[in-house]
């Protein structure tokens, strides 16, 4: 039986935070968007994160969404953590990163949106972040990648 938080199905983001002229990527599906005018997002990071302590220490960010053949990332964005491995090395080593709006993304995104942070709370296990969408860029032949699939790979459990 699925849980009443994964009935509805989703799209798969990466949020990529950044601090002394680095890059970590996480995976989040705890976000939505909770404002047209001005354009918001309400996005929930983790505790105990690099996304969190860079997050804390930076007023940007850039939303990702995943396309649907980006599922693969998940596994070390998701879960290896910032704090203990080098995702920027990886994505490097891979040859998947580009730069748009002066910062460093994933190519072959869905879409991105460049985020100003506007207010934080603490909400459990995360911290919910407020931020307002500044720029943004929509693949027009885009495919994300959505939760169910996630789990019609078993690459995490419903």
């Amino acid at each position: 039986m699925k849980r009443p938080w994964n009935i509805i199905d989703s799209p798969v983001y990466s949020l990529a935070t950044y601090h002394n002229g680095t890059v970590n990527m996480n995976i989040c599906t705890y976000v939505t968007a909770v404002s047209m005018t001005p354009k918001r997002y309400a996005i929930a990071v983790y505790h105990n994160t690099k996304t969190l302590s860079n997050i804390q220490q930076s007023d940007t960010a850039v939303l990702q969404f995943l396309q649907n053949d980006q599922y693969k990332l998940v596994n070390v964005l998701g879960k290896k953590s910032g704090n203990k491995y080098d995702k920027q090395s990886y994505l490097t080593k891979k040859n998947i990163l580009t730069t748009w709006n002066e910062n460093i993304i994933l190519q072959g995104l869905a879409a991105q949106v460049q985020l100003q942070k506007i207010s934080w709370q603490n909400a459990g296990d995360h911290d919910l972040y407020l931020f307002d969408a500044v720029k943004y860029k929509t693949n027009e032949n885009a495919c994300p990648l959505m939760f169910q699939e996630l789990i019609n790979l078993k690459i995490i459990l419903g």
